[in-house]
């Protein structure tokens, strides 16, 4: 531990210095990507500090129970019992702060919640989803962007897509991805019949420009009238947009916004999200692959290294 934490306290220092360099103002994303890692380390660099300011009191505790003074002795023994339990759990802390992260854990996210199986309390069950992340992030800090939203028949969504925005939000959110089931007797049942109905989430890190390189000419972009609830500039004008991404065979819709360029924005942040996601699970396919390979079936047929 001792040795990535003098290798993780060097790189915070590092990138100290970096961040205090005139050049990287000039430079929006590394000034970016910097501030995220120096966010990261910054618990590390406090946490650090802190275990050998205690260490020290320890040591000087240990000394001070070795003097003829019974009264020192009990002073300095009640010091130890205190700084033994501190410092265990503050190495505990720094260990788990050791822990390599996922280079994406820090950045926003774009969530879609859709409405699976189950009809009309399927877009009900999404609409609680919704309201259940909504609050939860809110309680941890982070604030939520509306993108979209398409309404059930009967209340809640058949799709509702939304930015979670602020440090630690893909981190937080990313294990909440996939499909989500509850059995209840909904508003929607007159008999009392219990019911299940099932939405699914996707939890995209957002990507940056430098993520994802989208050729102009690899997109398609049709624009139509906004369809459902609006009002003057938003369904009584072609605002909203549909962009195809053609090699992908992506297809992302925005009609929220009151204007095209507004809903063209928007679009490209989901399509941009969407097409990094792509890019990390290929990444992760492949590296699971490798993997096999390298291991195979684990008994006696297989190749022995030796």
């Amino acid at each position: 531990m001792e040795v990535r934490l003098r290798q993780a306290l060097a790189r915070a220092e590092e990138v100290a210095l970096q961040l205090a360099h005139p050049t990287v103002a000039q430079d929006p994303a590394k000034l970016k990507t910097l501030g995220r890692e120096h966010a990261r380390l910054q618990p590390l660099v406090t946490a650090a500090a802190r275990i050998e300011r205690l260490r020290d009191e320890y040591h000087q505790a240990r000394e001070l129970a070795q003097d003829a003074d019974p009264e020192l002795v009990a002073l300095a023994q009640a010091d130890l019992d205190e700084l033994g339990p501190e410092i265990a759990e503050l190495e505990a802390t720094i260990q788990e702060l050791l822990i390599p992260r996922d280079p994406h854990d820090d950045r926003d996210v774009i969530v879609e919640i859709r409405a699976g199986t189950g009809g009309d309390e399927a877009a009900l069950f999404a609409a609680d989803l919704e309201r259940m992340y909504r609050r939860f992030v809110e309680r941890h800090k982070l604030t939520v962007e509306a993108i979209s939203a398409s309404e059930g028949s009967m209340g809640g969504y058949k799709e509702i897509v939304f930015a979670v925005r602020g440090r630690g939000a893909f981190g937080l959110l990313r294990r909440e991805a996939g499909v989500h089931r509850v059995q209840r007797v909904p508003a929607t049942e007159t008999q009392g019949r219990i019911h299940t109905s099932a939405a699914t989430v996707a939890v995209l890190p957002e990507a940056e420009d430098v993520d994802v390189e989208i050729n102009p000419q690899d997109l398609k972009i049709d624009v139509f009238r906004s369809s459902g609830p609006g009002g003057q500039s938003v369904n009584t004008t072609d605002s909203a947009v549909r962009i195809t991404h053609l090699p992908s065979g992506l297809v992302v819709s925005q009609q929220d916004q009151k204007s095209q360029l507004q809903n063209k924005l928007k679009a490209m942040e989901v399509l941009r999200a969407r097409l990094l996601d792509r890019m990390i699970a290929e990444q992760e396919s492949a590296r699971a692959s490798e993997r096999r390979a390298m291991v195979r079936t684990g008994d006696r047929t297989g190749p022995i290294r030796k």
